[in-house]
């Protein structure tokens, strides 16, 4: 029986942890995950406490990382209300200008994941990801009965050219994935997504952007600090990081352990 971190409270949960396996993110490295256990309730009131908690959505699971003798990723989120428009931001805004975006349900069509394998294609052919299927699509981006996910889809001439996977929380959205055209690279249009992010959540009033993981070693994951003012997850809680944080050589303050015994 585990005791996961609610939103200030501990719960009784159960939790699985996988053995160790080549990190995604990190070159050499093991890495553990942990996995809310598939008999524990799924709902939306889970998910948003065990994001707080740092853990993160894919397909039907939330996880987080746990791994042994590393701290590297590290939970990220905006809060959205005191975000800052810098000046490279404006000019992304600027160069989207012609952009339509619409909030769609999430799910697959021949549009969408045409445009996911020429991005997979380009962006993430030495990964795992690669090469992309359909059936890779829909266990990763179709969403969950109590995930709220729906897609921000960004529409030049007509044309499909970018969407942002995004789910609905209690307090925040959570950035899921996002893929563009790859060809509109100058575009900036995984920053555009973001930022557009941003707009949705004040729009619903929700308090927070939630990134995923902050990984300074790894240069793919380094740019959520670009958006300020931002929130890291460690052992004293979510805090406010500025530069100087940011630059520290590791090992920074761990992220909380959840109370369990596995």
């Amino acid at each position: 029986m585990a005791n996961g971190a609610g939103a200030g409270r501990f719960v009784q949960r159960r939790f699985l942890l996988t053995p160790d396996h080549p990190c995604g993110y990190l070159a050499g490295r093991q890495a553990r995950t942990l996995f809310l256990h598939p008999d524990e309730p799924h709902g939306s009131a889970e998910y948003q406490a065990l994001a707080v908690a740092g853990f993160r959505r894919a397909g039907e699971h939330l996880y987080r990382p746990r791994c042994a003798g590393c701290q590297a990723c590290v939970p990220a989120r905006v809060p959205v209300e005191r975000f800052v428009l810098k000046r490279r931001f404006r000019r992304v805004l600027a160069r989207n200008e012609d952009v339509s975006v619409r909030v769609e349900p999430a799910g697959f069509d021949e549009a969408r994941y045409d445009l996911y394998e020429r991005y997979i294609a380009v962006r993430h052919a030495e990964g795992d990801m690669h090469p992309a299927s359909p059936e890779q699509f829909r266990s990763f981006l179709d969403g969950a009965a109590w995930s709220g996910s729906f897609f921000l889809c960004g529409y030049l001439d007509g044309a499909l050219v970018v969407v942002a996977a995004t789910d609905a929380m209690a307090a925040g959205l959570s950035a899921i994935f996002t893929f563009f055209e790859p060809r509109l690279e100058a575009r900036s249009l995984g920053v555009y997504a973001v930022l557009r992010q941003i707009e949705e959540c004040r729009r619903r009033g929700l308090t927070h952007l939630y990134l995923g993981y902050w990984i300074a070693e790894a240069a793919k994951m380094r740019y959520k600090a670009d958006y300020r003012p931002i929130e890291l997850l460690t052992n004293r809680g979510w805090v406010e990081a500025d530069q100087a944080w940011l630059a520290r050589p590791m090992p920074r303050a761990p992220m909380p352990r959840e109370r369990m015994t596995l």
